[in-house]
């Protein structure tokens, strides 16, 4: 794959924040709870631990659910589909980071967070996504894709991506403003 869109490092770059009514311990406690993740992220379903959870080190086995309309026309896993990840960074309060992990485990450089801040009776709650190299996954998706079907992947995916955080953010906000509403 010499000179391909694939090669370009970081492949993706994004983030999104919004203010939640909650201090930064409870929107770190909620963040930090993968298996909670099924009341606010678009695919992933929750899933179980593997290690202490929510500390670094620890393995997150996350069960995700794709529809068949996401990026309809590219190669890309539809269904029910399970991915380990690694958590790269806890610190309470202030940043949950984890790394996606290889088929051997290893990490890749394909990392996901929230990172947070005091404002003032509520946070700011950043949620970002950084692959500096293409993962295993996205070379298996563009195997057999030529340039130009790669370039459109990238702007398709890119644009996915963009509404999953801003999607993500939302619901989280709502579930924690519920859950610390009487607090």
């Amino acid at each position: 794959m010499a000179n391909t869109i694939i090669e370009k490092n970081p492949l993706f770059e994004l983030r999104a924040s919004t203010r939640i009514s909650a201090r930064p311990e409870e929107v770190y406690a909620v963040v930090s709870d993968l298996p909670r993740s099924s009341e606010w992220s678009p695919e992933c379903m929750g899933g179980e631990w593997i290690g202490e959870p929510s500390t670094v080190g620890a393995v997150f086995r996350g069960e995700n659910l794709r529809s068949e309309d996401v990026v309809a026309w590219a190669p890309l896993v539809r269904g029910t589909w399970y991915t380990e990840a690694r958590i790269t960074a806890a610190e309470p309060g202030r940043t949950f980071r984890w790394a996606m992990l290889t088929h051997t485990r290893e990490n890749q450089d394909s990392v996901w967070g929230f990172d947070i801040e005091a404002d003032g009776d509520g946070a700011i709650l950043t949620h970002h996504f950084r692959m500096s190299r293409a993962t295993e996954g996205i070379h298996k998706i563009v195997a057999d894709l030529d340039e130009a079907a790669r370039e459109r992947f990238v702007v398709d995916w890119t644009a996915k991506l963009e509404r999953d955080l801003d999607e993500t953010l939302a619901r989280i906000k709502v579930v924690i403003e519920k859950q610390y509403a009487d607090a």
